[in-house]
């Protein structure tokens, strides 16, 4: 049964789930009927951090532009331009037996591509979802569902797969940020051009 989170809420993922190591984070959402007309693409990224918060490398930020992490723990699925359908919209999978033990924690964030120019912002977006399933059995560990307006915001941090005493534990965040994508790589210290 399927845990599902309010924002600022945390559950371990492994205490219970014996064995579990291969996880696929996937990410969602749609386009409401106030939108510019023209085509929203939501790019799904993973920012590995250290204990600082910061990324230790560039190849630590995982996005559309680096689909795998040099470890192998973590892996793109490619990107989605339109968002269209039901289910994910994009997927990350995550071997967590090969997480480096120098990072603590995993952001998952969602930006627009291009929101500026596009003049979009998540306020235009609707049932904007993270969820998080075992890949041996595709048993859903959790979700997280955006419930939260965000007028001006054109990134978001959806949640947080973090190390804690040995466990993997998951915290939904549901933070927005102006600025997009080069916003998010600031403040998790990636150089942008």
């Amino acid at each position: 049964m399927p845990i599902n989170l309010t924002k600022g809420q945390k559950v371990n993922l492994t205490k219970g789930n014996a064995g579990l190591q291969n996880v696929v984070v996937g990410v969602g959402w749609d386009v409401n009927a106030f939108d510019t007309g023209g085509d929203f693409d939501l790019d799904g990224a993973a920012f590995l951090l250290g204990d600082n918060g910061k990324v230790t490398c560039q190849e630590d930020f995982v996005f559309y532009g680096n689909l795998a992490h040099p470890s192998g723990a973590v892996v793109h699925q490619g990107d989605n331009l339109t968002g269209m359908g039901d289910g994910d919209d994009e997927q990350i999978k995550i071997d967590l037996a090969k997480i480096p033990a120098n990072i603590s924690k995993i952001a998952f964030t969602v930006t627009i591509y291009d929101a500026d120019v596009r003049r979009q912002n998540f306020g235009q977006v609707n049932n904007a979802f993270i969820r998080i399933y075992d890949e041996r059995n595709g048993q859903e560990l959790l979700r997280y569902d955006l419930g939260e307006d965000f007028s001006i915001e054109t990134a978001v941090v959806f949640g947080e797969l973090y190390r804690n005493a040995g466990e993997w534990k998951f915290n939904a965040i549901g933070s927005g940020y102006q600025g997009g994508l080069a916003a998010l790589c600031a403040s998790y210290g990636i150089q942008v051009a």
